[in-house]
């Protein structure tokens, strides 16, 4: 693909005379000329740009805040400050603010080379470190988390862009809906992949040690704190934490763990001093936090802190579409467990499968799968072996019962139909089937018959 710059200057004879001098030097790259900073940001917004040479001053918008809404509009976007010899320091306010490099009026020919050489060639780097990078996610993705439907396209779609920034993630979520691999995942994808992951299990551990699990101990903090301890914040240094099931710890643990997400920092128990982290933070839930903050169970500062960016893997019966996805490969990966041949759900059992609540979600749809591949002894699950699985629960698939001929099956719904439509006009008439007769439209005879047919009811009026 033909790589483009943006040069932005609002004199018209040095930009012209600029863009030829570039075109010598590079004349496979197109080169897009505006006069001012408004006109830069229309052609940003409408195409890619591998590169922008900006005047610093212009009229208007000038090259400062040009660059500022540049770098929003694409923050990798590699830009290349133009100024007079006066302002220098102008110049290098602008590297600060995160442009590439820049070039002193009037520009020498070999110095403008390099800058833009160096500048295509950090955009070929950048590109090619995304596309790098999309690759990874969506292997990491496609091997973590089964499913395709728009659901999870959207789940994955959200993982990415939130693994790319270092900010505290809320996972929320029903049970069993994958909170756990989502959160495993999002670190595997983020620049503290090579780093620590560590997860806690809040709800298990109890209350009076939790504390020292999370912030560690100095020795003789307590009866048994033989020897100094790290805490699991300090463990987990340069990579990630989390705080499985974060809506179960008590207040006094919330109180130390606001503190932690405020300052990045940790006080081992009963020690006076304070440890910095480096730690990027998840959390994870299948509860209610909004209603245990009214509940007074949880403090409204520390969720407001945790719930910067928000993930909500979805339950099981928002993607129905990938129950057939999810149960091949549970089958396959229990076969390949308990070393047995490969085996398929027949039609029928997919189907079935498909259509069941799973309460429990992807967790008891694995489960359930399991005992389907312990209970088919052949390669094909049928729906013998889901009533099998089942344990005679009675909440699974029935077999359906063979279709009666056409002309049996009428005559079946025609007499139910009959039988009702007698006895609501008999319960009108209190039982006087002359009345009756009337009101139906049936000959008194006939009425007769179809009563006679039915059994003893109704009486002559």
């Amino acid at each position: 693909m033909t790589q483009r710059i943006l040069l932005v200057d609002d004199e018209p004879d040095f930009a012209q005379g600029l863009a030829r001098l570039v075109a010598t030097g590079f004349p496979d790259v197109e080169i897009v000329v505006v006069q001012s900073g408004a006109e830069a940001l229309e052609r940003l917004a409408a195409e890619p740009v591998n590169l922008m040479l900006t005047d610093l001053r212009m009229p208007g918008l000038d090259g400062q805040e040009l660059l500022r809404q540049t770098l929003e509009l694409d923050p990798n976007l590699t830009v290349i400050m133009l100024t007079g010899h006066g302002s220098v320091e102008s110049a290098v306010a602008a590297l600060k603010a995160g442009a590439y490099d820049f070039l002193t009026k009037p520009i020498e020919r070999g110095e403008l080379f390099r800058a833009v050489a160096k500048g295509l060639e950090r955009d070929r780097l950048l590109g090619e470190n995304r596309s790098l990078r999309e690759l990874a996610s969506r292997s990491e993705l496609a091997r973590t988390l089964v499913g395709e439907g728009p659901a999870m396209r959207r789940l994955k779609e959200s993982m990415t862009a939130v693994a790319a920034s270092d900010y505290t993630v809320l996972i929320r979520g029903e049970s069993g809906t994958g909170k756990e691999l989502v959160a495993g995942s999002i670190h595997r994808l983020s620049p503290r992949a090579g780093q620590p992951f560590i997860t806690v299990n809040c709800p298990a551990i109890p209350e009076h040690l939790l504390e020292s699990e999370l912030f560690g101990h100095v020795k003789g903090a307590f009866t048994g704190a033989e020897k100094s301890r790290r805490g699991l914040f300090v463990c987990a240094s340069g990579g990630s934490i989390l705080l499985d099931e974060i809506g179960d710890i008590p207040m006094a643990v919330q109180t130390k763990l606001l503190r932690v997400l405020q300052e990045r920092e940790v006080r081992p128990v009963g020690s006076s001093d304070t440890v910095k982290i480096d730690v990027r933070i998840l959390a994870s839930t299948n509860q209610d936090l909004e209603a245990r903050i009214n509940s007074g169970q949880f403090r409204q500062d520390l969720f407001y802190r945790l719930n910067v960016l928000t993930i909500t893997p979805p339950s099981l019966r928002e993607r129905k579409e990938d129950v057939p996805l999810l149960a091949a490969h549970f089958l396959a990966q229990a076969c390949n467990e308990m070393r047995l041949p490969p085996k398929v759900l027949a039609p029928e059992s997919i189907a079935c499968l498909t259509e069941k609540p799973w309460r429990g979600n992807v967790r008891e749809l694995q489960n359930f799968v399991r005992r389907l591949a312990v209970f088919c002894p052949g390669e094909q699950v049928d729906l013998n072996h889901l009533r099998q699985a089942e344990g005679g629960l009675g909440n699974g698939c029935a077999q359906p019962e063979p279709l009666a001929p056409y002309k049996e099956a009428k005559a079946h719904v025609l007499e139910s139909f009959t039988r009702r439509y007698v006895e609501q006009v008999l319960e009108t008439t209190h039982g006087n089937i002359s009345e009756a007769a009337r009101i139906s439209g049936i000959e008194r005879v006939s009425l007769q018959k179809i009563l006679k047919r039915m059994g003893p009811g109704g009486r002559e009026g």
